[in-house]
């Protein structure tokens, strides 16, 4: 029988492809496997938890998970991230059209009064018409993105916590290129105005790299797990051909890519897109991948089975946990039997760490995530 593991050593046999003791489990180490902050008070609630709600991501609302709360879900997970200065003192404005603030690329965002989430309006490129307006735009520095001293602490804070260490940075590479120019234009000029786009995703490139170098070249030895993220599937196929993105966007990802590992050759890829990728899979283990979030497992082509039998030697998938749909609307009897399937089928030879679909929605009943909670102690 296999003697407990921290957290850490739970998570680092499974990224090495070992099983751990247990089925390892991640609830808020990153910005796409948290819970946001009405589902999180209810939760709260229903453990008998008195605190303070801190948001850890205005956009979408997240919670951050709390030491008492990892600790009653013996969570194997500690996130790290910076924090944009401006967004967190001055710019966050209340209107009679909703609460709005500016973040450090320029983009503007606004959550309507009873809304849920922020939304994006009016991209800062949208009358962009030239690269030399491209160059000539405000692009962010390292140091506007966070406090490094602070960050410098949160990391080695993380590291002493005995869980596996995440950190993510700087947001998406093509999201970023699309909050700036906007969704239509973004696509339309990959087929029509290719270079004037690809500057764009250039930039934010630029930007990014030197985030991680000024990040990463002192903290990279306590780091286990860097999160680069960027949305390639929909629900039935890829977001763009597989040969649209061969061509233009897989050689950048591969770039930045490579450079992350050069910073940080210990630590391990994890890349969060959503959706039917399995076509584009290959791609992001030649580039570099090694942890696929979250598996969605409903999109086409995404059946838990096919992708261990075919990538389960060189991917560890980092979510599959219960449907989006199963942990908001399904009951707990569901979410168990969910989460025992997936676990039958990831969990052999390791190279699975359970966590929600993406993030746990506003509407999601403490009793679901609980009971995701309970069938991974059980059949974990």
């Amino acid at each position: 029988m296999l003697s407990e593991m921290n957290g850490r050593e739970r998570v680092l046999a499974a990224l090495e492809h070992r099983e751990p003791d247990r089925v390892p489990f991640d609830l808020g180490g990153s910005l796409v496997s948290g819970i946001h902050r009405n589902a999180y008070i209810r939760l709260l609630n229903r453990l008998d938890v008195k605190e303070e709600v801190s948001i850890l991501d205005p956009l979408q609302q997240l919670a951050r998970v709390s030491e008492q709360v990892k600790q009653a879900l013996s969570v194997d997970v500690e996130g790290v991230g910076g924090r944009d200065p401006k967004l967190w003192k001055a710019e966050i404005t209340e209107g009679r059209k909703g609460t709005c603030y500016v973040d450090a690329w320029g983009i503007r965002r606004i959550m309507p009064q009873g809304a849920l989430y922020f939304d994006r309006y009016f991209p800062p490129l949208a009358e962009a018409t030239s690269i030399k307006d491209i160059e000539r735009y405000p692009w962010p520095a390292p140091e506007d993105f966070l406090e490094f001293e602070a960050l410098k602490r949160e990391v080695r804070r993380a590291r002493e916590t005995g869980r596996a260490v995440v950190l993510q940075l700087g947001g998406e590479t093509i999201g970023k290129a699309i909050a700036l120019l906007g969704l239509e234009r973004f696509y339309t000029g990959l087929i029509r105005h290719p270079e004037f786009v690809l500057a764009v995703v250039d930039k934010v490139l630029e930007c990014k790299m030197a985030l991680w170098e000024y990040v990463l070249k002192e903290v990279a030895d306590l780091v286990d797990v860097v999160v680069e993220a960027d949305d390639l599937g929909a629900q039935d196929r890829p977001l763009m051909s597989p040969v649209m993105y061969r061509r233009y966007l897989k050689p950048r990802q591969k770039k930045l890519f490579e450079f992350i590992h050069r910073l940080v050759p210990k630590a391990k890829l994890f890349y969060h897109t959503d959706g039917a990728v399995y076509d584009l899979i290959p791609d992001l283990l030649e580039i570099g991948v090694e942890i696929l979030n979250p598996v969605q497992v409903d999109a086409v082509g995404m059946e838990p089975q096919r992708l261990k039998v075919e990538f389960g030697k060189d991917l560890v998938f980092w979510g599959a946990g219960p449907q989006t749909k199963t942990l908001s609307h399904g009951s707990p009897r569901e979410v168990r039997d969910e989460v025992r399937r997936r676990i039958e089928v990831l969990a052999p030879g390791g190279g699975i760490v359970l966590a929600p679909i993406h993030n746990i929605q506003a509407e999601v009943p403490p009793e679901n995530v609980l009971a995701m909670y309970e069938a991974l102690r059980e059949f974990g």
